[in-house]
């Protein structure tokens, strides 16, 4: 495993090659995209530990995510049962690394949610676990915003030491802190193109958002824009997906010397 380091405009062509890989097998990722919702949701609706049990399997559901691309760029079929692939296909040490990687996430994760506690007194906490109903008058009085910006930095390194530590676990028999480490070593390296990849997406989702809400408002539909919004979203957000893999490879290289490489594209 080598960690590869990146110039500024590399953000941009994992950008463009996300969308590629999206586009080789969009049904795919898309049904990949809706099975993981729904897994999701349905855990989410079991009493005491719904709450956080999804996040314990996030990291081994990423693992799958990245299989699914891999196996698309090597023109294999894709079925829904790769998402379970980092729990399966790699021996019990590596389902224990990711199962471990969860309960590592969560911890990570209440830090975040505790941290906007800073700048509106625990109302954000309390929407986000379920403790306190969602008001607008209180919502409106509150400092909400600013915690959501709060935990929106406190997030940033928790996501760098996320990005790559599954597959890194999964993949390259990484220990899990040590996995940590290095994720968050690319990260910081590569920070230049992870800037640039970002607001990047960030550009696309605002613009799809603010796009399809004025053309549904100039069409007299405003009332059904939600359901616009939604499979919009939805593709967005799988694209998006796709581009984690392109980062992948892009800082650490090639699974396999056989592994098909992503397309070169032109970041000028």
């Amino acid at each position: 495993m080598q960690l590869i380091e990146v110039p500024a405009k590399t953000g941009y062509v994992w950008f463009r090659q996300g969308i590629w890989l999206f586009r080789k097998n969009p049904l795919a990722f898309l049904t990949l995209f809706f099975a993981y919702l729904l897994v999701m949701t349905l855990m989410a609706q079991i009493p005491v530990v719904g709450g956080v049990l999804p996040l314990v399997f996030i990291p081994g559901v990423a693992v799958g995510f990245m299989a699914a691309c891999r196996d698309t760029i090597a023109g294999k079929p894709v079925f829904p049962t790769i998402l379970v692939d980092g729990f399966r296909s790699y021996g019990s040490v590596v389902s224990k690394r990711l199962l471990l990687l969860g309960v590592l996430y969560i911890i990570a994760m209440t830090l975040v949610l505790a941290g906007s506690a800073l700048a509106d007194g625990g109302t954000l906490l309390k929407v986000m676990v379920g403790a306190a109903s969602v008001d607008p008058d209180q919502i409106g009085n509150s400092n909400i915003t600013l915690a959501f910006m709060t935990a929106l930095a406190f997030y940033i390194p928790v996501a760098m030491l996320f990005w790559f530590s599954p597959i890194l676990a999964a993949w390259h028999d990484v220990p899990p802190v040590k996995a940590m480490f290095f994720s968050l070593v690319s990260c910081w390296r590569n920070r230049g193109a992870f800037i640039v990849f970002a607001a990047l997406w960030f550009a696309v989702a605002i613009t799809v958002s603010i796009g399809l809400s004025a053309l549904m408002q100039a069409l007299g539909a405003g009332d059904f824009a939600i359901a616009v919004m939604m499979p919009a979203s939805m593709i967005i957000l799988a694209m998006m997906y796709c581009s984690f893999y392109a980062t992948y490879r892009g800082c650490f290289g090639v699974q396999t010397p056989d592994t098909p490489d992503l397309p070169t594209t032109s970041a000028s």
